[in-house]
This record gives C-alpha cells, sequence and structure tokens, in this order.
C-alpha cells in the first residue's frame, strides 16, 4: 500500500463537515478505489477553541493558512470556506506551491477561473471544481469527460434550490411569494439575505461556470442575462396551470449560429417537460448534445453531505493522479472565443398579464400595438373583469427579444393599458 497522501482542509462549515465525514467513514472503500489513504493533516478554522459539530482531533486544527501553505507533505488543498476573499488569496498560493486544488467555491469559479487555471497550469497541478455547481449531481466531470465528444448545443436547468423550493410551494398551495420566502428561511433554505437566490445571481454563476465548460469558450457571470423571481405572483402560478404550464427559474445556455446565449430568468414550461417534475431542493441539469441526444442529470443540490460527496470525489481524484504523477490531465477547455448573441436577437414566447380598460376595441388596439413591431399572439385569456377594468394575460409567438420590449413600450403608452403586470418567457423546445 502507497504511503497516505494528505490534504489541507480550508474551512469546516457545512460542506467541510460533510466531507471530512466522508473520508472519515469511507476511508477503507475510499483507499482502496484511490490505491492509498486520503488523508485530511490539517483543518484551516478561524476559531480552533469553537464547539465543533463533528468529532475531530483538536490537533488538527489551526488558524494560520502557512500551517498548510508551507507543509511540504500536503499535496491537496481542499477549499471550502467560500467568498472571494481570503479563499482566492490561499487557493493562488495553493497552486503556487505546487499543490493541487479542489474547491466547490462557484464565486470564486464563475470570476477568477481562467486565473486558477493559469495558475494550475504552471504549478503542474490539479484545479477540480465539481461541487460548485448543483451540489452532489455529477455535471462538470460529465461534461468534460463522458461528453467529450460531443458538440454542446443547450445546457438548460435548475440551478438554486431555493428559488426551486419557493417555487413549488407557490405552485402547490397558492401561497404568495413572501409567504414561500419565509418558509424557506425557516426551513433553512434561505439566508436572511436572499437577494443572490431570489434576483438569479447565484444561478447566473453557476449558469457561467457550466456554459463556459459546455461551448469550449470563457463565459463570465457579467455576460448572463439575468432575472430573477420577485415579480412573480400567485396569479401569475395560477395562469401557467391554465394554460398547462409550470413556473421554474431556469438557467439556459444555447449555441446558436448567431453565437452563444445564456440567461438566467423565470420561464413557463410545459408540464410535459422534463424539467417540470423537478420540485422543491431539487436541481436537475438538461443538456442536449449532437451525439448523445439528451440527458438529464438530477438530485440534491446542496448541502453537507451532496456537495461534500462531489469535493470527496475531486479530492479521490486528485490524490489518484498524485500518485501516478499525472496531475492536470484535464486542464481549462476553453480553447475558443466564441460570440455571445446580444440580447435583443435572443428568441422565445412570451406570457404577458395586463391591467386594461373592460371597454370594446382594446383588444384590438393591443393586438395593433403588438402587431407593428411583428409580433404576433397566439392565445388570449380574459378572467377578471370589475365592469370597468379588466385582466387581460396574452401569450406570443415566437419572437425575438428587442422586437418584444418594442412592442410592450407601445402597449404601454396605450391610454386604456392600466398596467403591464409581469411578462414571462416560454420555453418550449426540449
Amino acid at each position: 500500500m502507497q504511503e497516505p497522501v494528505k490534504a489541507g482542509l480550508l474551512g469546516l462549515g457545512t460542506v467541510g463537515r460533510g466531507v471530512y465525514k466522508i473520508l472519515r467513514d469511507n476511508a477503507a472503500n475510499i483507499t482502496r478505489k484511490v490505491g492509498a489513504p486520503v488523508q485530511i493533516s490539517r483543518v484551516l478554522v478561524r476559531d480552533t477553541a469553537k464547539k465543533r459539530e463533528v468529532e475531530i482531533e483538536p490537533a488538527l486544527l489551526t488558524d494560520n493558512i502557512d500551517d498548510i501553505l508551507d507543509d511540504p507533505e500536503i499535496g491537496v488543498v481542499v477549499e471550502v470556506i467560500g467568498g472571494i476573499h481570503p479563499a482566492l488569496d490561499y487557493v493562488l498560493a495553493a497552486l503556487e506551491r505546487g499543490k493541487s486544488v479542489v474547491t466547490a467555491n462557484k464565486d470564486m469559479i464563475a470570476l477568477h477561473g481562467k486565473e486558477l487555471y493559469a495558475a494550475a497550469a504552471a504549478g503542474g497541478v490539479d484545479l477540480l471544481f465539481e461541487g460548485s455547481v448543483a451540489g452532489g449531481i455529477p455535471v462538470i466531470r460529465p461534461l468534460k469527460q463522458c461528453l467529450a465528444a460531443n458538440r454542446i448545443q443547450t445546457v438548460m436547468g435548475i440551478i438554486n434550490g431555493t428559488t426551486n423550493y419557493m417555487l413549488t410551494r407557490m405552485t402547490r398551495e397558492g401561497c404568495s411569494f413572501e409567504h414561500a420566502l419565509q418558509d424557506a428561511r425557516e426551513k433553512g433554505y434561505a439566508e436572511a439575505d436572499p437577494a443572490a437566490d431570489v434576483e438569479g445571481v447565484d444561478a447566473a454563476r453557476k449558469l457561467a461556470i457550466l456554459a463556459s465548460i459546455a461551448f469550449n469558450s470563457r463565459i463570465t457571470v457579467h455576460d448572463v442575462y439575468v432575472e430573477g423571481i420577485t415579480r412573480i405572483t400567485a396569479r401569475d402560478i395560477a395562469y401557467a396551470r391554465e394554460l398547462n404550464y409550470v413556473i421554474k427559474l431556469l438557467g439556459i445556455a444555447k449555441e446558436t449560429a448567431d453565437g452563444v446565449e445564456v440567461r438566467v430568468h423565470p420561464t413557463f414550461i410545459p408540464v410535459g417537460h422534463p424539467l417540470a417534475a423537478v420540485n422543491d431542493v431539487f436541481n436537475a441539469i438538461f443538456i442536449r448534445g449532437d451525439a448523445v441526444g439528451e440527458t438529464m442529470f438530477y438530485g440534491r443540490g446542496a448541502g453537507e453531505m451532496p456537495t461534500g460527496s462531489a469535493v470527496a470525489a475531486d479530492l479521490m481524484d486528485a490524490a489518484r493522479n498524485r500518485l501516478h504523477h499525472v496531475p492536470g490531465l484535464i486542464s481549462c477547455t476553453c480553447f475558443e472565443q466564441k460570440p455571445l448573441k446580444p440580447t435583443g436577437l435572443v428568441e422565445s414566447k412570451y406570457y404577458v398579464r395586463l391591467q386594461v380598460a373592460d371597454r370594446p376595441g382594446v383588444l384590438a388596439s393591443i393586438a395593433y400595438a403588438f402587431g407593428d413591431k411583428e409580433v404576433s399572439l397566439a392565445s388570449v385569456l380574459q378572467k377578471h373583469t370589475d365592469g370597468e377594468k379588466a385582466e387581460i394575460v396574452l401569450v406570443t409567438h415566437r419572437v425575438r427579444e428587442q422586437n418584444f420590449q418594442d412592442a410592450l413600450r407601445l402597449v404601454e403608452r396605450l391610454s386604456s393599458v392600466d398596467e403591464v403586470s409581469n411578462f414571462i418567457r416560454v420555453e418550449e423546445e426540449i
């Protein structure tokens, strides 16, 4: 049996505990699979005296990063601190010292992936980050390896568990956004400040990572068009049901003739779509490749053990590569520079909910305004009226974003239209 591969663990929070437990509880199995024991030899924490939720030898704990960076026996650093600083500084220092790095830090990868990969290549070591997207669901490794022979055409998924839980509650129970958010907070699914989740930023970071790998082109979080779920109401949920759709916050990335489109926004999807049945805190990523066709990855997208599973598996890979002296076998795959498709050229169908005057000719004037910008209507619903005001719901045919937005501005200026209450994109392709 080979000598143990020693690792330094940065952080002993939710994910760090999961990694430590998995390595401890599955040690014999992991040893056989790697070909040598994988040991956590030091753990960086802020307070070494703090009571821990996992049994750990006090001698392993340190509050000094140099105890890990300067230890020549530590060959792999596992970063599960989160955030950008000091995590980025620690990871770059580890790579520069010839230590492979495993991380679950989506913020750091989405913003600084190019810099990190350059440091890993210079150091001749691994940079692995399966846990950064969709928790325990294997998707980064399949994109880089199992589906590598494909030209990926579409990556589309539910990649934020908090918003999926909230939309599930709103769909099942008809409750408000505020009520669903409070419930998510009480269950520990939403942070005290949920902005990154409900405004779509968390999903945008993950989509930037997936799209970069899928299309072999550097895509940053700043390239992603983002809308959150804060405008979704119980009425929109009810109309979606009536129209045979479900509302989900989707990350959508496609390679088209006009460039790569990357967007995160609430979406109407047909009830028969594979993603429509993904509920609660579960995540799912739907991928279409030219050779494999359609495939979907489903599971728990966050949490101590699911994310710990992905991180521990990456650690096993890094350990195995060091044993066989082959680190960096699969490096950065962003070897092309593909153009981004302008948001105005992205095509979709749209659901629109309007408050209008309840009198003859109103619908005709709205249809004319849409038609003036080459937006045709597929269906119209009028359910609620008090004799003076009415609520109208429209679904358009497929149209360019720019045409739709131009038409919407015309509609908003009509004297018979009191309010454009909401509009939501409709994605019907499977």
